[in-house]
């Protein structure tokens, strides 16, 4: 980067018109000003400069270089500006990727919050309920519902529980019963997401501690958890879903917990971002924000309390 710093102060030389008055500026020796663009005609193998004890003058290839030099640094000055701008205060986009039913259920509940607290900030939120690669897809940060969140290079923060609890419609339970123990759901038409790891497998923990694992036959397998719940609406079977999706009905009545002395799946809500050394402001500003409205006692969860 020598070079650099060589071509920097050969347009201030060009443009104050010696060696002295640049020196003066630089706080510099006029001899190692001189050194400088010595050193870098060297390494570009040409002559800038005709020097004379009483004035300076370009030569054709130092006018080519200088005009490209200055206008170089104009833009390197401009984007080291813009950039230390950026740093000052939360601003510019904020790509986010989102599980699809996280994002619709939640996210977009909250976000003209953080968009009224942060006008500068713009928002371009992706969501896929597949796992992104946050660097390679140029994401600032995504949201992770997982049980272990840690991947080589990505920084993660918990954020929140994410329980999970079995539910049915009341028309159907009214149908086809009410199941008293956790062995009882084989009998009944299960609705499973297909992107969960244990789908077929629900394990719950009784009060006593021990654990019951059931083996579930899906009658029906969706990959979106908010299509489950529209089923579920409709007296379709029942489920294990996370209470960020079906918290609210379940409180509203609109669906019935199943279940409710056992203890169904708890993952956890991460936030999943490159680098921890230099966040910017935007990213820490949503990461607070998402700390202050989804917390350990998430508002989904309050048919729970």
């Amino acid at each position: 980067m020598a070079w650099l710093n060589d071509a920097e102060i050969f347009v201030q030389v060009v443009e104050t018109g010696s060696f002295t008055a640049t020196a003066e500026r630089l706080n510099l020796s006029k001899a190692v000003v001189s050194k400088y663009v010595s050193r870098l005609e060297t390494e570009l193998g040409a002559r800038l400069l005709y020097r004379t004890t009483r004035r300076l003058s370009l030569t054709e290839a130092g006018e080519i270089f200088f005009e490209r030099c200055r206008l170089g640094l104009q833009e390197l000055n401009g984007a080291r500006s813009e950039v230390v701008w950026m740093q000052g205060a939360p601003r510019g986009t904020l790509k986010i990727s989102v599980p699809v039913s996280f994002g619709v259920a939640q996210l977009a509940r909250i976000m003209s919050k953080f968009t009224d607290q942060y006008p500068a900030v713009d928002i371009d939120m992706v969501m896929d309920d597949k796992k992104t690669d946050i660097v390679k897809d140029g994401f600032d940060l995504a949201v992770r519902i997982t049980e272990d969140a840690s991947e080589n290079s990505i920084v993660t923060t918990r954020i929140a529980p994410c329980h999970h609890v079995a539910c049915a419609a009341p028309d159907y339970i009214e149908r086809c019963g009410l199941p008293e123990k956790p062995s009882d759901l084989v009998n009944h038409t299960v609705l499973t997401y297909s992107y969960q790891q244990s789908a077929l497998r629900w394990a719950f923990t009784a009060p006593n501690g021990t654990e019951e694992v059931v083996e579930i036959k899906s009658k029906v397998r969706i990959n979106n958890s908010l299509a489950i719940r529209e089923m579920l609406l409709n007296g379709v079977g029942v489920t294990r879903t996370p209470t960020f999706i079906v918290g609210p009905d379940i409180a509203a009545g609109r669906l019935v917990a199943l279940l409710p002395d056992y203890e169904a799946l708890e993952v956890s809500i991460f936030l999943a971002y490159p680098d921890r050394e230099f966040l910017s402001p935007k990213v820490s500003a949503f990461m607070e924000f998402m700390s202050q409205e989804i917390t350990e006692s998430p508002q989904w969860d309050a048919f729970r309390r």
